[in-house]
């Protein structure tokens, strides 16, 4: 048996793949604090990485590791709800794959703080 959702293609494909897309964030931010604050930060830096940058590759790392932050939460928040689906049961894996999503997160909010932070020093101390 063939999955009926799987038979688009083209145009209509690229169309309701958008439209699953934009309800996803939509979905995020309304539901999701972690990604409604890390969102608003990435508005906040993102016109500063234009500034701060001092050409196209500090720009894009600027940038890039704002989007990442944002990527790796929605991903979290995917891993949580996948989770949260199946049950909300106490479980050994189900804990080991929260905690594994989170450390994921962490680590991309680390790369973004170093990559800006040296950006920073840069600009001002060097």
């Amino acid at each position: 048996m063939s999955n009926p959702h799987k038979g688009r293609t083209g145009l209509d494909r690229v169309i309701r793949a958008t439209g699953y897309s934009m309800a996803g964030l939509a979905s995020a931010y309304r539901g999701e604090s972690a990604f409604r604050q890390e969102f608003w930060l990435a508005a906040l830096l993102f016109p500063t990485a234009f500034w701060l940058g001092r050409g196209w590759v500090e720009i894009a790392l600027l940038a890039g590791s704002l989007m990442l932050v944002l990527i790796v939460e929605l991903l979290n928040s995917g891993i949580e709800a996948a989770i949260d689906r199946v049950s909300y049961e106490l479980h050994d894996l189900s804990k080991r794959a929260k905690d594994l999503a989170s450390a994921a997160v962490f680590l991309s909010l680390l790369l973004c703080a170093g990559i800006w932070s040296a950006a920073l020093w840069q600009r001002f101390v060097a």
